[in-house]
């Protein structure tokens, strides 16, 4: 990740953050080192002041990163659509397990498939660019939210604690079995029915475990529990990050939902035309 060392380091020091209380700074610089030491932080720009954190950033390789989350999310789509289990569920709550699981199923599927990816620092406009925009901004749609570095950091964190965990293409399967069925979703019809199925997944789950690792009695749980931090990573910066490039100001569940109700009718199609 390019953080400009020199030149972040010199901002630093001329930040709200040191010049408002220094002392304030050392306690921040001393507490971030401990979190280091205990294995929270997962790389070296944590240890930096506030303001470095807040910068907004984007990836370093658009295409290549984009493209790969997309190849990502068409497999989710395509997961969720190969589940009968799924499939029999009452349309209305189909998209609403579809709003509330899309964004940590895309995350375990950037997980399983290894996708790696960098940011840099987003430029700041130029004055003079802000001074000829500045009569147009009133009539012109607000700008897009940037992701933060202490966001995508986070987000990198969660990928990385799942790739120390190396899980089995079947453990990936019934974990996302065990996210996607939540009936805790608020307005489910069926919320019963989809709770046996998550208990199943997650039976299931504990199942394939057991005999791929004897000697781990807590994987289970701690499995569970890292899958649990993925929905702390807000949809909002996925969609930032990985696909604000590519579908602009769109609805990216919309999306989503037209892709998995695509998908179903496309593959229903050859049955219902009958023989030729």
């Amino acid at each position: 990740m390019d953080t400009g060392r020199n030149g972040v380091d010199v901002a630093c020091k001329q930040c709200q953050c040191h010049c408002e209380d220094t002392r304030t700074a050392i306690l921040y610089s001393l507490l971030s080192q401990d979190l280091g030491q205990g294995g929270g932080s997962c790389g070296p720009a944590q240890q930096r002041c506030l303001c470095h954190q807040r910068r907004t950033v984007r990836l370093r390789t658009p295409h290549a990163t984009c493209q790969a989350a997309s190849d990502v999310l068409v497999k989710t789509v395509r997961f969720m659509r190969n589940l009968p289990s799924f499939q029999l569920l009452p349309r209305d709550d189909q998209l609403l397990l579809l709003d509330s699981c899309w964004a940590p199923l895309f995350l375990l599927g950037l997980a399983q498939e290894r996708v790696a990816f960098d940011v840099m620092e987003t430029p700041a406009p130029s004055m003079l660019k802000k001074i000829l925009l500045d009569g147009q901004s009133k009539q012109q749609e607000p700008e897009r939210t940037q992701p933060t570095l202490a966001a995508v950091q986070r987000l990198q964190c969660c990928l990385h604690t799942f790739w120390s965990l190396d899980l089995s293409p079947k453990e990936y399967a019934y974990l996302k079995g065990a996210i996607l069925f939540n009936p805790d979703v608020p307005g489910l019809r069926a919320s019963l029915y989809i709770e046996s199925l998550q208990r199943e997944a997650q039976r299931a789950l504990q199942e394939v475990l057991r005999p791929l690792h004897p000697e781990d009695q807590g994987r289970f749980a701690r499995t569970l529990l890292i899958a649990s931090s993925l929905k702390s990573i807000p949809p909002a910066l996925i969609t930032d990050l990985f696909f604000r490039p590519v579908i602009g100001n769109a609805d990216i569940v919309e999306l989503i939902a037209e892709m998995f109700y695509e998908i179903t009718s496309w593959q229903a199609a050859p049955a219902s035309r009958g023989p030729l």
